[in-house]
């Protein structure tokens, strides 16, 4: 889970990537554009940069790992996480029942 809260929801953040895309044309550099459309929605202009970035990278506009990806990789770190856990305690598990066998007496 994620260490910051999101102050915006993801229906806000499409319509604000989606207004800073369509107007481009009207600012004189992309920048502008990014400044006017965040001060309207209440975020700062580097954040709605790194969202406009993160949906070119969604939709194969700009090289990166799409957000797909990146959870499907946080998805399987977790269970290799979790195996390793498990074999863990199976390994100490196995060598003490394998200590209580030999401190046994042996049956005739």
């Amino acid at each position: 889970m994620s260490k910051t809260t999101n102050k915006f929801s993801p229906e806000v953040r499409e319509r604000a990537v989606r207004m800073v895309l369509e107007h481009r044309d009207d600012y004189p550099s992309h920048w502008a554009a990014v400044v006017s459309v965040s001060g309207k929605i209440g975020c700062a202009p580097p954040t709605l940069h790194d969202w406009i970035k993160k949906a070119e990278i969604n939709n194969g506009k700009r090289t990166g790992i799409p957000n797909d990806v990146t959870e499907r990789m946080k998805a399987l770190e977790r269970e290799v996480k979790e195996l390793r856990q498990a074999n863990e305690i199976l390994r100490k598990a196995s060598a003490y029942f394998a200590a209580a066998e030999l401190d046994r007496p042996l049956k005739r």
